[in-house]
């Protein structure tokens, strides 16, 4: 394995453990900000106690999310310097008001949420949670110019052979990241809405097991309380049906948004990046036919040994156009074109070192493409099938009693993270093997932006180097996912009490008990 190889791998792993978080953040961070809403205009206890339950959720994968996050900065500069140079002056608008702008009021407003439930008035209170919400998400608005600029780069000139911004609304307004903005949140609000009807089905599934709650002879059901439990009383009832019933919906909503964006999001690729959709397709020969399923070898660049087993005739027309007739470009045609227009081989350039002239493979990995695409649909598909299902099970107001529905509600949870990790890895993945793919809308001209990845790694990094730092990031990693687990399995197992000690705090003799709960400062 050379230095480029490794880098990719480790930005790879790096970059969606990080983005396994970001959703979850964004998403639950807006169902939170609605819970206090609700109860600040009701009073009703019910929604206090959903908002410090989940809100106190939301801060553990916040904090997780700040702290994965911050590597992505120092790989930019350390594993791909030339990249950086490159796109420096292009990002650095971007990415500075991200940090800047939106990360400093989102934090700075989160700190008044977390430290403010008995310092601010209700309303100034409600207020600090919307603005870090809204931040979060002018947060990922940015965050998504700049990688939409790499999907599609625009507003900019070549100066001695690197892109200079000329045009900041161009880049600002990118139609690639004007999609892809609601495309990513609604994604989020599905892996929120996810995780609210898993952890709410466990919740209601164990008063049942408890005996809290019954159900009569039509099967609605009785809620109940059980003084020796804390918090386990008739308002808990309500906190996890209602929680259960909004994320059901929010799942929906998400999915159905998501598939309308999505499909905006590939017509641009269709024109923007045609090799990625392509390749997703499997579609070696120029068609309308939409391949449901292929087999045969994906890994074979010319597609010589793949064959469409289910196809959709004219669909593939469709997803790309808008009509069902006109044929969209294969694998084998859109290959002589990029070969035509960019090179054979990587240019004899010092920049390339060792790798310079070698073949430039323009079919990416057809595997990560083809099954990436249908993963990030279907693994979407079935969080919104269990919302469905999960509307009509608790019609009567509690869930059944089989474990093993309890258990898949649960696991369930990761759908819509697949859906998003599968999402993100074929964006990335099918744009190779360019860092910066090609504007088509600018072919020929001189001012034509692109950069090959193979350009892009740190040229005095060692693969040694890059490696160990592989390791050592992985590992620390890892460490932090097993952390975030154990906190977020601790304080969704203890329920409402969890997040509000004051429902499981004991007096001895008319004295108060301090809380061993060491998130409690934060209520």
């Amino acid at each position: 394995m050379d230095a480029l190889e490794i880098a990719r791998w480790q930005f790879g792993i790096t970059t969606v453990y990080h983005f396994m978080m970001v959703p979850l953040t964004i998403g639950l961070g807006l169902v939170v900000a609605v819970m206090q809403t609700v109860w600040f205009r009701t009073r009703k206890p019910e929604y206090l106690r959903m908002t410090k339950f989940w809100g106190k959720l939301f801060l553990i994968n916040f904090i997780m999310g700040v702290a994965t996050g911050i590597v992505q900065e120092f790989q930019f500069g350390m594993a791909w310097s030339e990249y950086s140079r490159f796109v420096g002056d292009v990002f650095g608008a971007p990415l500075a008001m991200e940090a800047l702008l939106a990360f400093f009021v989102e934090s700075t407003f989160l700190g008044l949420w977390i430290f403010g439930w008995k310092l601010l008035r209700p309303g100034l209170h409600l207020v600090a949670l919307w603005c870090a919400v809204i931040g979060s998400a002018v947060s990922a608005y940015f965050i998504i110019v700049a990688n939409s600029w790499m999907q599609h780069p625009v507003g900019v000139t070549l100066v001695n052979g690197r892109p200079v911004m000329t045009d900041a609304w161009a880049v600002f307004t990118n139609n690639t990241a004007l999609v892809a903005v609601p495309h990513t949140l609604l994604g989020a609000l599905g892996v929120a809405g996810a995780f609210l009807l898993g952890i709410s089905w466990y919740h209601l599934w164990q008063r049942r097991h408890d005996g809290i709650d019954a159900v009569d002879a039509n099967g609605r059901v009785v809620p109940g309380a059980n003084p020796e439990l804390p918090g386990r009383d008739r308002a808990d009832h309500a906190v996890w049906l209602r929680s259960l019933r909004i994320g059901a919906v929010v799942a929906m909503i998400s999915f159905a948004g998501t598939a309308i964006t999505g499909d905006l999001q590939g017509k641009l690729m269709f024109e923007q990046q045609p090799m990625k959709m392509a390749a997703a397709e499997a579609a070696c020969h120029d068609g309308t036919s939409f391949s449901v399923l292929s087999v045969g070898d994906l890994g074979s660049k010319d597609c010589s040994n793949v064959a469409a087993v289910i196809e959709i005739p004219g669909l593939l027309s469709f997803l790309a156009k808008g009509d069902f007739s006109t044929d969209v470009k294969g694998v084998n045609s859109l290959q002589t074109e990029y070969k035509q227009a960019y090179g054979a081989a990587l240019p004899n350039n010092p920049i390339y070192g060792d790798r310079a002239g070698q073949s430039i493979q323009y079919v990416p990995v057809m595997e990560v493409t083809y099954w990436g695409f249908r993963m990030m649909i279907g693994f979407g598909g079935i969080a919104a099938l269990a919302a469905a299902v999960a509307l009509y099970l608790t019609r009567k107001g509690t869930v059944p009693q089989a474990r093993w529905l309890m258990r898949l509600a649960v696991v369930g949870i990761l759908a819509p993270f697949g859906a998003n990790a599968a999402g993100w890895i074929f964006t990335e993945m099918g744009r190779q093997p360019f860092v910066v793919a090609p504007n088509p809308s600018m072919a020929g001209s001189v001012d034509q932006v692109f950069m090959f990845t193979a350009a892009a790694v740190s040229p005095g990094v060692s693969a040694g180097e890059i490696l160990t730092s592989l390791v050592i990031l992985t590992l620390v990693y890892a460490a932090l996912m097993v952390v975030e687990v154990r906190l977020l399995w601790r304080y969704t197992r203890g329920g409402v009490a969890s997040a509000m000690p004051e429902l499981a705090e004991k007096h001895d003799d008319g004295e108060h008990k301090q809380s061993d709960d060491v998130l409690a400062f934060a209520y």
